[in-house]
């Protein structure tokens, strides 16, 4: 890869890290019911992707049991995606990603669980510090409080995101990203549908247009630019530079959500980022 070519590649994985920084702010602001926003989410960013894959021609055959992997990884999304937007409502943007940016250690604790990767001690040091990063970033242990249950809601979802993460990583290799993208949400939208029946959904003739930024920007297009730049880095390298997302959500929510992040989110937010930063870069050195 020459000079140009990556750094062309590099600003297209800086832009796709941006449109997916935007979750944050979409959706602390959108008034609606958490999983029909998810819904919506879900159903417009599968009509985006289907268009998309027959546009390029992406092949969509899904063979044998994948189809239960498919069916999994969406379950896992969906409880990533509402348990998120939960932690978002119930604190601020700050405190939600940075929460669910503990997910790549999580990850990395996990998998020798799942698969036959050798555990790490390590990792029990560099999760010792995601704890310590999250106690600093939540106010006293008191569960009324909604900002202690912003950050559990965030670390909730980082679990889901990370088991999800690791169904995909053991089960589907041969498939697209995108295709994957596509199918997850396809299947998310048709197992949201009776959230339609049991909760308000009028608002969305005034959220429309934020709901349609949240599905083609961030969701179609920033994923599928995200998933198309593994092409081009090792996995390790775009972990990194996607740490920074909580960075572009602080600041796209302080200029559209006037939200002021307290000196507790900057230590406890430095010391997570850190550690996702540490593990990222052990491992592309192995």
């Amino acid at each position: 890869m020459n000079e140009k070519s990556h750094l062309n590649h590099l600003l297209w994985l800086t832009i796709a890290t941006i449109l997916i920084s935007t979750s944050g702010a979409l959706g602390k602001f959108i008034d609606m019911p958490t999983p029909v926003i998810i819904w919506w989410r879900s159903a417009l960013a599968a009509v985006f992707l289907f268009i998309f894959c027959l546009y390029k021609k992406i092949n969509l055959k899904i063979y044998g049991k994948d189809r239960w992997t498919f069916i999994l990884a969406a379950v896992f999304m969906g409880a990533h995606w509402i348990t998120y937007f939960y932690a978002l409502k119930l604190s601020n943007v700050a405190i939600g990603m940075l929460s669910l940016f503990t997910f790549p250690v999580i990850t990395a604790i996990l998998e020798p669980l799942i698969s036959k990767v050798k555990f790490d001690p390590i990792h029990i040091v560099l999760g010792l510090f995601v704890l310590l990063g999250v106690f600093i970033l939540a106010p006293e242990f008191d569960l009324e409080n909604t900002h202690l249950q912003g950050v559990l809601f965030g670390l909730l979802s980082a679990v889901c995101y990370s088991i999800r993460i690791l169904i995909l990583k053991k089960h589907v290799k041969q498939y697209n990203g995108t295709m994957l993208m596509f199918y997850q949400v396809a299947l998310l939208s048709i197992i949201l549908l009776p959230a339609l029946y049991y909760m308000e959904t009028s608002n969305i003739k005034t959220q429309y247009p934020y709901v349609i930024l949240l599905a083609l920007l961030t969701t179609a297009i920033g994923h599928t630019l995200f998933v198309n730049s593994l092409k081009y880095f090792k996995a390790s390298t775009a972990s990194i530079i996607s740490s920074t997302q909580p960075v572009f959500g602080i600041i796209i929510a302080f200029f559209f959500l006037n939200e002021i992040p307290t000196i507790h989110t900057f230590v406890g937010g430095a010391l997570i980022l850190a550690t996702v930063v540490i593990e990222s870069i052990r491992s592309k050195n192995k």
